[in-house]
């Protein structure tokens, strides 16, 4: 999910000047031809360099970068490129792409300035395929992520083309790619679809046609088919369907002017639930996001605002809040105190995870399935499933950051006749529903929903319940921050310091106070808790990643971002079962993460930002 790369040297202005070129004659969007133009005519260099300097990179999340003119930029030629060149890559790939076809949704983003927007890039896709003999089944609407995975494993496709930049600024759009698995790409299909794209930069004859996709045979339009069929899929993950018509439990949703309020009314109707209550101000699609700082509910309580007005009005006491393309989830509880309590991506793993296992476990009483049966999250999520796998006798994994690592490895145990009940990641990403094999906002958030409804009869609220499962499991106390770093020579420096710590290549043996036991290091591959040194999880030297344990029970990473200029932190502290003082482990994790930060980050040495409270 890369944004422009890195210049190639030779003269810049030579190659200023044969890019713009080949743009003045590609491009057939009269808005983003015309602002080339008016750029060359003014002289305006730096400005071209911004959208001519790199060409956009294809990354295993596909693209993201801002909307506008330029091979930086989103905009109708470089959706074009995009395509022709993973077209060209499937044809390769799959001797049946023909046969099969692929399936591509949108959100609701647009730019008017350039006259870009994810309906549009979604038709100009679909003409790519079509003018090839590809069936495409393109959605009439916008629909949320996870339907872009779940049609390509329904209908077993080639490939899926989601157009979304998910919680991005409102400038920004993207192009998000699944193979025939019905999980995102990972390498070396990336590299490989990067290929294509550059051998087959100039627009095919058609490409710019895209009313040659109205009336051809191969285009299908799965929208009314897909919804009813992923609905009545869900209704398998209703537990308590009685219950859910009795509640007298009241929810609210905000879509964040997002794709979501239409595909949550319809989850909580297949479950029996009365319809939560949307927030009227947020409830439809609006590319401006008017009013949020950003369309984010990662970002707590400034995005939840309005919801936690409307839960007070109703009485409401979940606030149940997705992300604008609907593959996430936030959900907060409103305390005894009167406070509102936002749940992390961590805690709500807890919920979930013990809810989905709990519920499953009453249905299959026989003991040996429980070692056919997984859960997963990845390496930087808290470790409670861990805990909660340990006593319940299933399995756990962990993977690498993503949900592209998760869902591919679902895949292959799904494949081997396991079970996978449930996997996430903390920054806010649940599949609670394997027919899914990325996250699902939707699917989230009515499961949550009727946990919620479920504690209710029982007079629990879901921050009692999540107390119980720490109490049953053990507390695991997690903090996550990031500094902002724009100077990839500052970064390197910064872990190469804590690969060669004392300056004889060996890295910390203490933090501060804080002892180390082990360490695993994702960038070189190394792993000392191995008997062979090498660590397990596939490693990746274009990224920086290490993790420390530490012998008090604490567990801390460091990493870069592949988005967004941050190096981040995650740690956790993990204590045994039974009823430890959360207070006092709380006060120890505050400890250890200042340590992390002064000793290992040294914020004033290398000039790093942090994060804005």
């Amino acid at each position: 999910m890369a944004a422009a790369g890195t210049p190639a040297p030779g003269s810049m202005d030579a190659r200023l000047e044969r890019e713009t070129a080949q743009w003045l004659r590609w491009d057939q969007n009269p808005l983003t031809l015309e602002t080339v133009k008016q750029l060359i005519a003014a002289g305006m260099k730096e400005e071209l360099q911004k959208c001519f300097g790199a060409r956009m990179e294809f990354g295993t999340a596909g693209l993201r970068a801002p909307m506008g003119a330029g091979i930086s930029r989103v905009n109708d030629l470089t959706i074009i490129q995009t395509t022709q060149g993973f077209c060209r890559y499937l044809e390769k790939e799959f001797s049946d792409l023909k046969e099969r076809g692929v399936a591509i949704s949108f959100d609701a983003r647009a730019h008017p300035p350039s006259g870009g927007s994810s309906r549009r890039f979604a038709r100009l896709a679909a003409a790519t395929f079509v003018s090839q003999g590809v069936p495409v089944h393109l959605f009439s609407d916008i629909t949320p992520t996870p339907f872009v995975p779940y049609t390509v494993l329904r209908l077993k496709l080639c490939a899926g083309i989601m157009i979304t930049a998910s919680h991005n600024p409102k400038q920004d759009n993207g192009y998000k790619v699944y193979w025939d698995n019905g999980a995102q790409i990972i390498s070396p299909h990336d590299k490989g679809i990067s290929q294509a794209i550059e051998e087959n930069l100039e627009p095919w004859p058609k490409a710019w046609d895209d009313s040659l996709i109205d009336g051809s045979p191969l285009l299908h339009n799965p929208t009314a088919s897909i919804t009813k069929d992923y609905f009545e899929d869900l209704k398998k993950y209703c537990f308590h369907r009685s219950l859910n018509k009795e509640t007298q439990e009241k929810f609210v949703h905000t879509s964040v002017h997002g794709v979501g309020h239409h595909f949550v009314q319809a989850a909580f109707k297949a479950f029996d639930l009365a319809p939560p209550e949307a927030v009227p101000q947020q409830k439809d699609p609006d590319p401006e996001f008017p009013t949020v700082k950003y369309p984010n509910p990662e970002e707590g309580k400034g995005v939840l605002t309005l919801s936690f007005a409307l839960a007070d009005k109703i009485k409401a006491k979940i606030v149940l809040a997705n992300d604008p393309d609907a593959d996430r989830l936030a959900v907060a509880e409103k305390q005894d105190s009167g406070e509102w309590r936002v749940f992390s991506g961590n805690e709500l793993g807890a919920l979930l995870g013990w809810w989905l296992f709990t519920s499953w476990k009453e249905k299959n009483q026989d003991r040996n399935t429980l070692k056919d049966t997984y859960m997963l999250s990845s390496t930087v999520s808290s470790k409670i499933l861990r805990a909660i796998a340990l006593k319940e006798g299933f399995h756990f994994e962990e993977t690498l950051t993503g949900f592209k690592w998760m869902g591919n490895r679902a895949k292959q145990l799904m494949d081997q006749g396991k079970t996978v009940l449930f996997a996430f990641e903390e920054a806010i990403g649940y599949m609670c529903c394997p027919f899914v094999l990325d996250k699902d906002g939707v699917s989230a958030a009515v499961i949550s929903a009727e946990l919620a409804s479920f504690l209710a009869a029982k007079n629990l609220s879901l921050s009692q319940q999540l107390k119980a499962i720490y109490v049953e499991y053990g507390y695991h106390i997690t903090k996550a921050s990031y500094f902002i770093c724009h100077d990839q020579g500052i970064i390197i420096k910064l872990f190469g310091n804590l690969r060669n710590y004392d300056g004889k290549n060996n890295y910390p043996k203490t933090c501060g106070k804080f002892e180390i036991c082990a360490i695993r290091d994702l960038t070189t591959g190394y792993d000392d808790s191995q008997p062979d040194k090498k660590a397990v999880l596939p490693t990746s030297k274009s990224s920086q990643m290490i993790t420390f344990t530490f012998t008090n029970g604490g567990v801390a990473t460091m990493r870069t971002s592949g988005t967004e200029p941050k190096i981040k932190y995650y740690a956790e502290l993990c204590a045994p079962p039974g009823n430890s003082d959360p207070e006092q482990l709380k006060k120890e994790l505050d400890e250890l993460v200042s340590a992390v930060e002064e000793n290992f980050f040294q914020p004033q040495k290398y000039h790093l930002q942090p994060k804005a409270e």
